[in-house]
């Protein structure tokens, strides 16, 4: 009973054949049914195992799948970004040159109109100069035509003959504006003519 135990505990193809020999066939029986059973469930575990890997590399080859469809959106995505990019920079350097461009073109426009300006402002400066020029111009020539009315009408009054020689009236006249080339006839130049005594 020893021998038998210590057969099944040992190792056939670690045995020599003298040894091997010196057990009974139903001894060798028994141990090779136990290997046989002993291979068995190796075998059976083993392809559990086999299978067990094997729905594990099909998980991972979905997840590989799964991956590699994000990773082809994700790749979409970037090269989206990037022409998005591209473009928005190429927008941006568009808008810097335009507001280089508005910026030399407001301070051109800034300095013409600060040259216009100061030549209107001289010519307005000038236009006014000979606005009080010409209404001191016209003071004085009502005052000077005023006298020579009281004075016409005070030679008129003196020697009314001379006056109806003449032919012309000697009373108060439309003075005219003085746009006449040889003036009117209450014009000044005429007023004097009119009522200068005769030599």
């Amino acid at each position: 009973m020893t021998e038998d135990c210590e057969l099944l505990d040992r190792d056939l193809s670690k045995m020599s054949d003298e040894e091997i020999l010196t057990y009974t066939k139903e001894d060798l029986v028994k141990k090779l049914r136990k290997e046989e059973s002993e291979k068995i469930s190796t075998l059976i575990q083993r392809g559990r195992l086999i299978k067990e890997v094997n729905k594990q590399l099909q998980e991972h080859l979905l997840e590989i799948r799964e991956l590699k469809v994000v990773n082809r959106k994700l790749q979409e995505e970037n090269q989206e970004l990037r022409d998005l990019c591209c473009f928005l920079d190429d927008d941006r350097l568009k808008v810097k040159k335009l507001a280089r461009e508005w910026q030399l073109f407001g301070h051109h426009a800034a300095k013409i109109m600060r040259e216009d300006l100061g030549g209107y402002l001289k010519k307005l400066a000038k236009l006014e100069r000979l606005q009080e020029d010409f209404i001191k111009e016209n003071l004085e020539l009502k005052e000077l035509c005023l006298v020579l009315e009281e004075e016409c009408v005070s030679r008129s009054d003196a020697s009314p003959a001379g006056s109806s020689e003449l032919n012309l009236p000697c009373g108060p006249r439309d003075l005219g504006d003085g746009s006449s080339s040889t003036g009117s006839v209450g014009s000044p130049d005429q007023l004097h003519l009119v009522c200068s005594p005769e030599d």
